[in-house]
């Protein structure tokens, strides 16, 4: 686990360089929308996204350092979705990564402008590294989608819709698994197999099974995680009666299910010729982790 570690922190390192450049040529007016931006952006964080994007990019034999925007744009609406969930029209959250939300540090109405602004400016860099070529447009159109109606929105909005609902069960947990998740962690793989010339199926249904562990572990660290690891409020799903794994479960057989998934997960890798180990040691990371 030291060397996958070692291998997460120089994928994080190389992200980190990016994203610095990025944000220090940021000068956009009024002052605060730049600095709100920028705080959620420079928050910390596991920057699993661009790790997952570089690691595969790697493995398929592409230039990592040759597709920074595209990660940057990965980040950005990530970081977006996590200013708007915290909102308290959403999950009502005053914590992420240990500081206080964007909203409780700028407040609510530029909260939402700044999340609007890390959108629009993926948007802006997906459009611009679409013109170096027709994987690249594919790539970009890929993200785009997979944060939009018909991917990540979908999803937040059935978390939503089934909030307080006591008759949702497995299908309405899986479609919201499956989009406010799993379609911006498949994002990153599928990206990096497009880029490289290499079928996509297979990164697509790694992803999708990564990314429902990822939740799933997610909902049960609401649960028996501790705030100062997660950087955030815990036992905020039992409150506010969210459709997680643990409702519909309960904590041990969602425990049991996850390592399940994580059993799924390295055998949707068994059949890819390239070296894949770091995303098979990324499955436990994910599966153990208590942040």
């Amino acid at each position: 686990m030291t060397e996958f570690l070692e291998k997460f922190d120089g994928y994080t390192r190389q992200f980190e360089r990016v994203l610095e450049k990025y944000c220090a040529e940021m000068n956009y007016r009024p002052a605060v929308l730049a600095e709100s931006m920028r705080y959620s952006l420079q928050g910390g964080g596991k920057r699993l996204r661009p790790a997952l994007f570089f690691s595969a990019l790697e493995s398929f034999g592409g230039n990592a350092g040759e597709e920074g925007m595209l990660a940057l744009a990965i980040e950005c609406i990530h970081t977006y979705s996590l200013i708007h969930d915290d909102l308290p029209a959403m999950d009502n959250d005053d914590f992420r990564r240990g500081m206080p939300s964007n909203h409780k540090k700028f407040g609510e109405a530029n909260a939402i402008l700044a999340g609007d602004a890390l959108l629009s400016e993926a948007c802006s860099i997906a459009l611009s590294e679409s013109g170096r070529g027709e994987t690249h447009r594919l790539a970009a159109k890929w993200l785009i989608d997979a944060a939009g109606a018909g991917g990540m929105i979908a999803g937040q909005s059935a978390d939503i819709l089934y909030e307080n609902s006591d008759d949702s069960g497995e299908d309405a947990l899986q479609f919201i698994y499956a989009n406010k998740t799993g379609k911006l962690i498949a994002a990153p793989l599928v990206m990096a197999a497009i880029l490289t010339g290499r079928n996509f199926t297979e990164m697509c249904a790694f992803g999708a099974e990564l990314g429902v562990l990822f939740q799933m572990t997610d909902d049960i660290l609401d649960v028996k995680g501790k705030s100062e690891d997660l950087g955030k409020t815990v036992g905020k799903d039992s409150a506010e009666n969210k459709l997680t794994c643990v409702k519909l479960y309960g904590l041990k057989s969602a425990e049991l299910r996850a390592d399940l998934v994580a059993e799924r997960c390295e055998a949707q890798l068994e059949g890819i010729a390239e070296d894949v180990s770091f995303l098979r040691q990324l499955v436990r990371f994910v599966r153990t982790r208590t942040h």
